[in-house]
C-alpha cells in the first residue's frame, strides 16, 4: 500500500482539505441539529443556526458539549439513528459516575478502522504485518478499534486481549508479532516478563514497531518501552466520545499525532473562559466530529490539555498535529494552591534508573493540608537492603520532585513487585481526601 495507507486523504493540500472539512462541517452540525433534542435546545438557546455556518470559523458561535451531557442522556438520547442502523455500542467504564454510552453506524466503523490503519502504517505496517492487540475488549473501545484498524490494513490480527502476560509473550514469540497495541503501562509488563522468562525482545522476537495509548507516558518511560523491546514507539490519541483510537496518530517524525482531519475538526480553548486559542498555545482540545453518523459531537470538551502543531512534518502529511498531551483538566491535581499533574512526577521519577516505572499517588490530608505520598519500586537489582543508599535515593528523589513541582511529596520506596500491575489503564492516583474528610 505504499508509505501511506490513505495518501489521497492524507497528503491532501491544505486548502482543498479545510475547503472539504467545511462541507462536512455543515452537514455534521445540521444531522446533529436536526436528529438530537440536546443539539436542538442548545442551539437555540445559544442564538445559532447550523445556517450560520459558512467558514469553519464560525463552529464558535455554537455551545460545548460536556461527558456530563453524555450522562444524563444516557442510554440513547445522543444517538442520531435508530436501532436499525446502529451497526455496535460502547460504553465507558462509570467508574466516575453514570456511565456514556456511544452507538457506531456500519460507516463510522469503517471510517474508525480507516483511521487506525493509517498509524499501522506509519510505523511501517502492512498487509504483511502481523498485529497482536492487547488492548481489553469488550466495552472499552481500544481492542476493537486497534482490532478493526489492523483488519482494514489487510494484518494478520491475534487478537489476545489483556492479561495472561506469559501467554501474551509466548504468543509474541511463536506467532512472530511485528506491530503491539496495548497501554503503555502493559506493554512494560510484557516486556519486563520476557526478560524474566529467559527473553530478549529486542533480539529474540520479530516485533519492530508499538502502537500505546488510553493513558499518559512520560518521554522516559516511553523510551524504556522502546529499549526493552527494540521497537518504534506510535502514540495513539482517542476516547470513546468521539470514536476511539485513532483520532490522532504519531508517524515516524514524532513532534506530535496527526489528526485524522478529515474525521475531526479540532480547536483548542481557554479552560477558564472557552476563547479559542490561536495555533501553538496550549489549551483544552475540543473535538467535531465531521462524517460521524449515529453519534456526532459538537465541539465535544475533552479536557485534554495540548496544543495545535501546525506546522508542515517532513513525512509528507499535511493534517496538521496535536502534541503530546500535558495532563487533563480534570484530573489535575491542585496540591496546596499548586498545580500538579501526575505526568510531571512520572517525568521525574523516569529520570532515575535505580527507580521502575511503577508507582502509585496516594493524596491525604494532615491537620489543615493536602499530603502526597509517592509510592515507587527499586528496580530488581538495586541493593535495597542497604539503608544509607536507600536514604540517599529518597533523599535525591524527594528534592528533585520539590525542584520540578514546588511541592513537598512524601516519597515511600518500597520492594519490587510490590505495586499492583495493571493489564489496561494503570490507576496511579489514590485520593483519600473525601474519604477523611
Amino acid at each position: 500500500m505504499g508509505e501511506y495507507f490513505q495518501p489521497e486523504i492524507e497528503t491532501m493540500p491544505r486548502e482543498q482539505l479545510r475547503a472539504r472539512q467545511l462541507e462536512d462541517l455543515k452537514w455534521s452540525v445540521k444531522h446533529a441539529y436536526d436528529n438530537i433534542e440536546l443539539y436542538r435546545e442548545r442551539f437555540d438557546e445559544a442564538g445559532a443556526s447550523p445556517d450560520d455556518i459558512r467558514t469553519l470559523e464560525d463552529l464558535q458561535r455554537f455551545p460545548f458539549v460536556v461527558k456530563q451531557d453524555m450522562r444524563d442522556a444516557y442510554p440513547f438520547g445522543m444517538f442520531a439513528l435508530g436501532n436499525e442502523d446502529v451497526a455496535r455500542i460502547h460504553a465507558s467504564s462509570g467508574t466516575t459516575g453514570q456511565a456514556t454510552v456511544v452507538g457506531h453506524s456500519k460507516r463510522d466503523l469503517e471510517n474508525w478502522g480507516d483511521c487506525f490503519a493509517r498509524g499501522i502504517a506509519m510505523v511501517g505496517g502492512s498487509a504483511a504485518s502481523t498485529v497482536q492487540v492487547s488492548y481489553g475488549y469488550g466495552l472499552f473501545t481500544g481492542g476493537l478499534g486497534a482490532h478493526s484498524g489492523a483488519e482494514a490494513m489487510g494484518c494478520t490480527v491475534i487478537p489476545t486481549s489483556s492479561g495472561n502476560t506469559k501467554r501474551q509473550v509466548q504468543m509474541m514469540r511463536d506467532c512472530k508479532t511485528d506491530i503491539l497495541a496495548c497501554t503503555p503501562s502493559y506493554a512494560l509488563l510484557i516486556a519486563d516478563t520476557a526478560r524474566e522468562m529467559g527473553y530478549d525482545p529486542a533480539t529474540d522476537f520479530a516485533i519492530s514497531a508499538g502502537i500505546f495509548g488510553a493513558e499518559p507516558c512520560s518521554e522516559n518511560m516511553r523510551q524504556e518501552i522502546s529499549e526493552k523491546l527494540g521497537i518504534q514507539y506510535c502514540d495513539v490519541y482517542g476516547l470513546s466520545e468521539i470514536m476511539g483510537p485513532g483520532v490522532a496518530m504519531e508517524c515516524r517524525e514524532r513532534g506530535g499525532l496527526h489528526i485524522a482531519e478529515d474525521q475531526f475538526y479540532c480547536e483548542i480553548v481557554d479552560p477558564d473562559t472557552g476563547e479559542v486559542l490561536p495555533d501553538g498555545e496550549w489549551g483544552e482540545l475540543v473535538i467535531t466530529t465531521l462524517t460521524r453518523e449515529c453519534c456526532p459531537m459538537i465541539r465535544y470538551r475533552t479536557r485534554d490539555v495540548t496544543r495545535i502543531v501546525s506546522e508542515p512534518c517532513p513525512c509528507g502529511r499535511t493534517h496538521r498535529k496535536i502534541d503530546r498531551l500535558r495532563g487533563r483538566t480534570d484530573d489535575m491535581l491542585i496540591i496546596r494552591g499548586v498545580n500538579v499533574f501526575p505526568s510531571q512526577i512520572e517525568q521525574v521519577i523516569t529520570a532515575f534508573p535505580e527507580i521502575a516505572t511503577q508507582y502509585q499517588i496516594v493524596l491525604s490530608t494532615k491537620g489543615p493540608l493536602d499530603v502526597i505520598e509517592l509510592q515507587v519500586e527499586t528496580e530488581p537489582d538495586y541493593p535495597i537492603d542497604e539503608v544509607r543508599k536507600l536514604e540517599d535515593l529518597k533523599r535525591r528523589l524527594q528534592a528533585e520532585l520539590k525542584s520540578n513541582l514546588q511541592v513537598n511529596v512524601d516519597v515511600r520506596i518500597v520492594e519490587p513487585k510490590t505495586i499492583e500491575r495493571s493489564m489496561g489503564k494503570a490507576k496511579r492516583v489514590i485520593d483519600l481526601r473525601e474519604k477523611e474528610s
